[in-house]
């Protein structure tokens, strides 16, 4: 054969070649990709990931593969593998071949909202309400995100574009009223909530902002009655469970707190949700209070591994570090009330020399009036001495030295001695100077508990 004809052919068939690689590129390969939202479609989940990973095994550019691998594993309900195959199209794909932004940038802020990358959502958001300015959701969203940041002012702002675009948005009025009474509006605060419930009544979502409004004004009875409400609310359900226990908190109804603590932690499943680490850390409060101080730090350690830098709870482990190699102060925090009575009594006998006149139970701890031993507590004039043994957790402040200066005249006492576990404020200790009062904070009180 000639060689001119064999070069041509030669030549011929790498053309040949090359036309069938871009024919089975842009047309069979596009098909294949179409394939996968049929798929979905018609329920073969399955099919459409083993499909999508497919043609991205063969094409790791295949944005639009990565787009619907993504969904498809979305409504299988692998969500973590969804929200990275969703991050690899916002990084690098050119939106409009293939994939709809306006759609995408939606799932993908729910699939943000989910694992809480609240940056991410926020200038997702910022995209959609420039992409569709006259859709007030996307103001709304943006506006809740703004508020998770503490920036209130903006928050407020997107609020009311989103009223202004659609005035029937309950979610709106009532974030809205929720933002204005953090600002210290309160009567337009109140009127937006009640706009919220007028507009749609089961829309539950409001009754957590009202039962908000409520407790910040001490109204906890109806704030309780709120916040039962705004459970049925799926979204809701978790914040509003912690906020009904943190209203018996502040009642001092521990056991009804701790229901409703340790229900929010069950569920919270898997652990991921922040809003559990508030939970645990008002259950350890309620523990802590209660003198349960075991139970306390085992909330407190599981709190500090998730997160060091949550409140005071590096402080709080600090502070009771000490207490399985002190076993006076364990039992000074952790015995029944019946039990601390006797304790105090047996420090003023037996540490303090004096002889107990009255002991009685209070509130806050113990209040015991004492003479000298060596004095006839019946003599005219005698020298009676208050002492006041408190276990709050917190330091004590100046209010209560005043209180147990101010009990002297009314008890027939000359002095008045605070012993406290937690210690006392700086302005405690400045007002204690130069009045009849001694103050014991915690090394003080270790020390005498020691002998």
């Amino acid at each position: 054969m000639n060689p001119l004809v064999i070069v041509i052919i030669s030549i011929l068939a790498v053309v040949i070649s090359s036309l069938s690689f871009l024919i089975i590129k842009n047309f069979l390969m596009p098909k294949k990709v179409d394939n996968i939202p049929k798929l979905l479609k018609q329920g073969r989940t399955q099919n459409a990931i083993k499909l999508a990973k497919q043609i991205i095994a063969k094409d790791s550019k295949n944005y639009t593969a990565h787009y619907y691998l993504g969904k498809a594993y979305a409504k299988d309900n692998k969500f973590e593998l969804a929200n990275l195959e969703y991050k690899i199209v916002n990084d690098y794909a050119l939106f409009g071949n293939g994939i709809n932004e306006i759609e995408f940038r939606k799932e993908y802020n729910q699939l943000l909202m989910r694992f809480h990358q609240y940056k991410e959502a926020l200038n997702n958001n910022l995209l959609l309400t420039k992409m569709e300015p006259n859709n007030a959701e996307h103001y709304y969203n943006t506006g809740t995100l703004y508020e998770k940041n503490n920036k209130n002012d903006v928050a407020l702002g997107y609020m009311k574009k989103a009223i202004q675009l659609n005035p029937r948005h309950a979610k709106a009025h009532a974030e809205t009223g929720l933002l204005l009474y953090k600002l210290k509006n309160y009567p337009e605060a109140k009127k937006e909530i009640d706009t919220a419930i007028k507009l749609s009544p089961e829309t539950y979502s409001s009754y957590y902002y009202l039962g908000k409004i409520q407790k910040e004004g001490k109204d906890m009875v109806s704030a309780i009655k709120a916040f039962e409400r705004a459970q049925k609310d799926p979204e809701f359900k978790l914040k509003a469970i912690i906020e009904h226990g943190s209203c018996y908190m502040m009642g001092n109804r521990y056991d009804n707190a701790i229901v409703d603590f340790q229900r929010a932690i069950e569920l919270d499943k898997d652990g991921t949700n922040p809003e559990t680490l508030y939970a645990r850390y008002f259950l350890a409060t309620c523990f802590e209070k209660m003198r349960k101080l075991d139970k306390a730090i085992e909330q407190w350690e599981i709190i500090y591994k998730k997160n060091k830098g949550f409140r005071d709870v590096s402080a709080k482990l600090s502070e009771y570090k000490d207490l399985e190699s002190n076993d006076s102060m364990k039992d000074y925090l952790t015995c029944s009330n019946e039990e601390f009575i006797n304790f105090c009594k047996k420090v003023i006998e037996n540490n303090q020399k004096l002889q107990v006149v009255t002991c009685d139970a209070q509130k806050w701890g113990c209040q015991i009036t004492a003479i000298d031993k060596k004095e006839d507590w019946m003599a005219v004039r005698k020298q009676v001495t208050l002492h006041r043994f408190y276990r709050e957790p917190e330091p004590l402040d100046e209010k209560i030295v005043q209180m147990g200066i101010d009990s002297l005249k009314n008890l027939n006492s000359v002095k008045v001695f605070l012993y406290s576990s937690s210690g006392f404020s700086p302005v405690a200790k400045r007002y204690a100077e130069n009045r009849p009062a001694e103050l014991f904070d915690k090394p003080k009180l270790e020390a005498l508990l020691s002998n």
